[in-house]
C-alpha cells in the first residue's frame, strides 16, 4: 500500500473516532510524558544522535556564513 493511501485511510479513521467520541485526546501532562518517552528512546541510538547533531551544526554554520555575506 502506498504511503498516501495509508495516510488517507488513517485520517478517515481518526475523523470517525472523533465523531463517535471515542478518540483519545492527550492533555498537556500526557503529551509531555509521551514526548519525554520518545526523546529517551531516540537518544539511546548514539549514531542517530550524532547525525542529528552534525546536521544541526552544519545548518548553523551555513546560516552564519550566509548572514555575513549580505
Amino acid at each position: 500500500m502506498d504511503a498516501q493511501l495509508q495516510k488517507q485511510i488513517a485520517s478517515k479513521g481518526g475523523r470517525a473516532a472523533h465523531a463517535q467520541g471515542v478518540a483519545h485526546e492527550f492533555n498537556s501532562t500526557e503529551a509531555r510524558e509521551a514526548g519525554r518517552k520518545g526523546g529517551v528512546a531516540v537518544s539511546r541510538n548514539r549514531q542517530h544522535m550524532a547525525e542529528i547533531g552534525k546536521k544541526g551544526g552544519e545548518a548553523a554554520h551555513n546560516k552564519r556564513k550566509k548572514d555575513t555575506s549580505l
